[in-house]
């Protein structure tokens, strides 16, 4: 237990949505001992507890969302950057167009960032 407070008050001040492994390295600084399997298994008993979202994107490492407030997320095909977006709660439209109760939802709307597109527009 005492890990994973310290894993959760890492990712807290993270700045941005770490992989695993990036809050692994900072644990370890913290925690030398510590196994990359306590700090997986800490994870996802805080995803489990409703304390943190684990981001999915296809081909990468999940993420981890320390905010918990509705949202979604803003990535980059290019450098995989992630960003949160507030677009509005889309609950009720997909509800009505389903005929179903929707518990949640996770949007991701990818994009080239504007590093990545100034990059690909300077001459090499």
């Amino acid at each position: 237990m005492r890990y994973r407070a310290l894993i959760l008050q890492l990712l807290r001040q993270f700045d941005g949505h770490p992989t695993a492994e990036q809050l692994y390295l900072q644990v370890k600084e913290v925690q030398p001992t510590i196994a990359m399997a306590t700090v997986y298994n800490n994870l996802a008993a805080l995803v489990q507890d409703g304390q943190i979202r684990r981001v999915r994107i296809p081909d990468q490492a999940d993420r981890y969302d320390k905010t918990m407030t509705p949202h979604d997320h803003l990535i980059c095909d290019r450098c995989g950057r992630l960003a949160d977006i507030q677009l509005g709660n889309f609950s009720k439209t997909l509800e009505e167009q389903l005929g179903i109760p929707v518990e949640s939802y996770d949007l991701s709307v990818h994009y080239v960032c504007p590093d990545c597109r100034d990059a690909e527009s300077q001459p090499a």
